[in-house]
């Protein structure tokens, strides 16, 4: 099996060699996602530009993954141009999975989702009218 993974601060972006995404492979690459999480990374984006063939056992782990990374407000994202690898994905209603053609694209999406994630953090403070404006909590 043959696959390389690169990490920064934002994302880690698994690039997968190989034609098939079936359990010869997903046992090794559930185990680097799991030590991945671990380390506190939840942003992962999977080059699939070379895969061809999924099968169940990949459909499961991309199904656990999603689930895992968006418990943490993180995005999975699969990156692909292969409209018969996106149609299996897609049949299997992986419900927020990120679809994209290109891992420019994926890591775009990771900071657009970081950025989300921080507006939504701190949204309540930039609202604070304060009390020296005539405003008291529950009144305008």
């Amino acid at each position: 099996m043959s696959y390389s993974i690169e990490k920064t601060e934002h994302y880690v972006l698994i690039l997968l060699n190989e034609s098939k995404f079936d359990k010869s492979i997903t046992p090794e690459i559930e185990k680097q996602i799991v030590a991945l999480y671990r380390e506190g990374l939840t942003n992962m984006i999977v080059d699939f530009s070379k895969v061809l063939e999924i099968d169940e056992s990949g459909l499961s782990l991309l199904r656990k993954a999603t689930k895992v990374c968006r418990a943490e407000q993180g995005l999975f994202i699969v990156c692909t141009k292969d409209d018969d690898i996106l149609d299996l994905i897609d049949d299997a209603k992986i419900h927020e999975i990120i679809l994209l053609p290109t891992t420019d694209e994926g890591i775009d999406a990771v900071f657009m989702n970081d950025l989300e994630n921080d507006f939504r953090d701190h949204k309540d403070d930039d609202f604070d009218l304060g009390e020296e404006n005539g405003f008291t909590e529950g009144k305008f």
